[in-house]
């Protein structure tokens, strides 16, 4: 490898440093956030909302870096190998899913606040879908740390467990406004939690879908029957 391929390289392990850094912020906030659920600690949610104008501001961060390298990249002779190229893709769009997931984090931190003194106990699949998802996204944050494509296969089959889990709540919560032991509009703040429940597991697997193209160059997308790995052209550049 060239000693300009190999500056680019290193710039590319530098920005998955700051998403790994990134990505410890954002479980951190989905934590919290799911916390401030059941203590409906009111100062922690609003902790999650400052966090969350962090974590746009290293999101803007991120994408220049990336941009400048891509540019950077089209100017030199040597150019790099397909393996760091997809490597620096990868970065983007985990980068974007991350940023939504604090979006979900900071969603739920806002629910809990307009709770605010509402005592009302939620289902206790509550606080089981809310562990469900913080180790998703553990495990999702993980696998991109390591690009580790076996731990990325563990976060695409816990999606489904959460969808399950969000089922039974809907039900629960319907079942309890209609023999008066939750008011309609607690129900209402609980279904919205749990919506962004799933949309962090949902954006958790698309995190793990990248990890397992950049370890492997294999494509998973979820069809009928679960998880398929989709055929690839191979790609041809100089250097690969």
């Amino acid at each position: 490898m060239s000693s300009t391929s190999k500056q680019f390289s290193a710039r590319i392990d530098a920005l998955r440093g700051d998403l790994v850094t990134q990505g410890a912020l954002v479980r951190e906030m989905v934590e919290l956030s799911f916390d401030s659920i059941f203590a409906r600690d009111l100062e922690v949610a609003r902790k999650v909302l400052v966090s969350d104008d962090e974590v746009d501001r290293i999101d803007l961060k991120v994408e220049q870096d990336a941009v400048n390298i891509l540019c950077d990249v089209s100017r030199a002779t040597d150019g790099l190998g397909a393996d760091r190229l997809r490597e620096l893709l990868v970065c983007v769009k985990v980068n974007n899913e991350l940023e939504r997931i604090a979006d979900a984090a900071g969603a739920v931190a806002e629910r809990v606040i307009e709770l605010a003194d509402r005592t009302t106990p939620f289902p206790e699949s509550t606080r089981v879908i809310t562990n469900s998802v913080i180790g998703i996204v553990r495990d999702a944050i993980g696998a991109f740390a390591g690009f580790d494509a076996e731990r990325a296969k563990v976060v695409l089959r816990s999606e489904d467990a959460v969808i399950k889990f969000s089922e039974k709540i809907f039900r629960s919560s319907e079942q309890r406004v209609a023999d008066g032991r939750m008011e309609p509009d607690v129900a209402f703040h609980l279904h919205h939690i749990v919506h962004q429940c799933e949309l962090v597991a949902d954006h958790c697997t698309n995190i793990a879908e990248q990890v397992i193209y950049a370890a492997t160059g294999v494509v998973v997308r979820h069809g009928g029957s679960g998880w398929v790995e989709l055929d690839t052209p191979k790609p041809k550049l100089d250097g690969a």
